[in-house]
């Protein structure tokens, strides 16, 4: 049975990575656990990330061992410091610190020194075959490969070759280097695997120094072995890999290095992770960026205002596994949700403000109504608002002609205002499109708080916010992007982007909040009562908030048919 991963207790139960830890701790393999973090600085940190960093983090956490963040930063044409900024500030959010911050580039030099002394063992050639020619003769799973004509040229011409292309004498695409391991092998990756090729591109660190970049399967294990990771903990796309891991350690003659472990890739459903496809979205404009409320961006989750914490449990939730799965994007809302309903204040707040007047009701008295903060956390006790007689409630809250079942106002019934009244419908008002634009209601003066001398009680509780204390703000109602739960199964941009949600977002500009929650700050979270959990986006000004919806009360998404 799959156990689930605990980051902050080591009395928790295992997962099977923490069992080969044991294992190798027990048997004396290491006597420290070290990880690492190894993303490539080429994009923004994804919700498949999180749960990476929640393993290497929580697995070196446990042990009380070390994890540091190590930027694969091999290939210059895709990489930016932008990008480096953006990962680091996604760690943090959520929740974990690096022991030491490197670059697979601090290592360019000794990984340099590895493939000459490949070149001089006999197991790495030059290769003037095209990339055509390579990917050719590389076979099939069903059939062998077929041997380079440069693979069995002199050690001396292979080294005099290969410092032709580290001087920048070669063209790009002329001249690769390639381990030499075995054509026949079952497994792909041990077919010759190109090592370095010529790459005539600036570096964000090393500059112009570099004319040949390492291929990642070749600095990776060395830049595992060079740091002193003892597990380098990866997805399962890699378990293929995990032959060649080895065998460039061992060619490298390096004794005692890492063991690689292979755990399944989070899938969650109505998502995108693919970085190629979530450029397209943000560079045709279907989403405001990498940080748009929708994307499965850490940096969007953080700015709808999902909890560090909720995303966090919702990696423990899915615990460890090697089998592929596909979790379902109701869950992380969940989490998001138990989390929030917690942890966020209370607020009044009207989306789409319908005016009453309370005829009998004084036109010059107003009221401080006490409310819970949040009646989950009674320590922090209550707080007021204003009431009066003039206030607004949602459109939706009224009816003339209701169906059954129906419990908000209506001339049939009785309504109790949150932590107020008692009021019942009089008259209405319309415009001249028959649009109703205010309701007449009366109150009973002796049903504050939801008492009445009588003892009747009604069944319909709404929230409201009074003229007096309330200030205009903008929400935007966002929900899941695509309406297809594997929109990374679509042939290209043009066909997923026919998938998008039509109703992902939308956006209300007059609404009405209560004004004592007027000098919140970008990140700050509420529960808009009977609404769902709001958080304050930094597009926000002074004097104009602007409100993302990060989850709603419950779940209400419909799949597409």
């Amino acid at each position: 049975m799959e156990e689930n991963l605990i980051l902050s207790d080591n009395s928790a139960p295992s997962n099977f990575i923490h069992d080969f830890i044991d294992e190798d701790l027990k048997e004396g393999v290491y006597n420290k656990i070290q990880t690492r973090f190894p993303p490539e600085p080429n994009g923004y940190l994804h919700i498949g990330h999180a749960k990476a960093i929640c393993i290497d983090f929580g697995t070196a956490q446990k042990y009380g061992g070390v994890c540091n963040l190590r930027f694969d930063d091999t290939n210059p044409t895709k990489e930016d410091v932008e990008y480096v900024d953006a990962i680091m500030e996604d760690i943090k959010w959520l929740g974990f610190n690096w022991a030491n911050v490197y670059y697979a580039s601090d290592y360019f030099d000794f990984i340099y020194e590895c493939a000459l002394k490949l070149i001089d063992k006999g197991l790495a050639y030059v290769d003037e075959s095209t990339a055509d020619k390579i990917r050719e003769m590389r076979g099939t799973l069903t059939e062998p490969g077929t041997e380079s004509p440069y693979r069995n040229r002199p050690v001396d011409e292979t080294r005099e070759l290969f410092k032709k292309m580290t001087a920048g004498e070669i063209e790009e695409g002329k001249m690769v280097l390639r381990a030499k391991i075995d054509m026949s092998s079952s497994n792909l990756n041990m077919r010759d695997p190109v090592i370095y090729r010529v790459l005539k591109a600036h570096h964000h660190r090393t500059g112009d120094k570099w004319c040949v970049y390492p291929m990642y399967d070749f600095a990776h294990p060395l830049s595992d072995a060079k740091e002193g990771v003892t597990h380098s903990l990866c997805s399962l796309e890699f378990e293929n890999h995990r032959p060649l891991y080895n065998w460039v350690l061992e060619a490298a003659d390096i004794k005692g290095g890492p063991r690689q472990i292979e755990f399944a890739r989070m899938n969650v459903n109505y998502t995108l992770t693919s970085k190629r496809k979530c450029l397209k979205l943000v560079n045709d404009g279907l989403v405001s960026g990498w940080d748009d409320p929708r994307m499965a961006t850490i940096c969007g989750m953080r700015r709808r205002g999902f909890p560090a914490e909720a995303v966090r449990e919702f990696v423990d939730k899915i615990g460890v596994s090697k089998a592929y799965s596909v979790i379902d994007y109701a869950l992380l809302e969940s989490c998001v949700r138990d989390n929030l309903n917690l942890n966020a204040e209370r607020a009044m707040a009207v989306l789409r403000p319908l005016r009453i007047i309370i005829d009998n009701y004084p036109e010059d008295k107003t009221e401080e109504i006490s409310v819970e903060i949040n009646p989950n956390k009674p320590e922090l006790g209550n707080k007021t608002v204003i009431f009066s007689r003039e206030i607004f409630i949602e459109q939706d809250d009224f009816m003339l002609d209701p169906p059954g079942k129906y419990f908000r106002l209506c001339p049939q019934k009785e309504v109790r205002l949150k932590g107020a009244y008692y009021i019942k419908y009089a008259s209405h008002e319309t415009d001249d499109g028959g649009n109703i634009t205010t309701v007449h209601c009366t109150y009973d003066p002796e049903s504050r708080g939801g008492e009445t001398p009588d003892g009747r009680k009604v069944k319909g509780t709404l929230h409201w916010v009074s003229k007096d204390s309330a200030i205009k703000a903008t929400v935007r109602l966002y929900d899941r992007l695509f309406n297809v739960e594997n929109p990374s199964d679509e042939e290209g941009v043009s066909s997923f982007a026919d998938n998008l949600n039509p109703n992902s977002l939308v956006v209300l500009d007059d609404c009405l909040i209560d004004k004592e929650i007027e000098n919140a700050k970008p990140g700050d979270t509420f529960q808009f009562m009977r609404q769902g959990y709001f958080t304050v986006d930094k597009d926000s000004k002074p004097g104009e908030l602007v409100f993302n919806r990060t989850v709603a009360l419950k779940d209400s998404f419909v799949k597409k048919k």
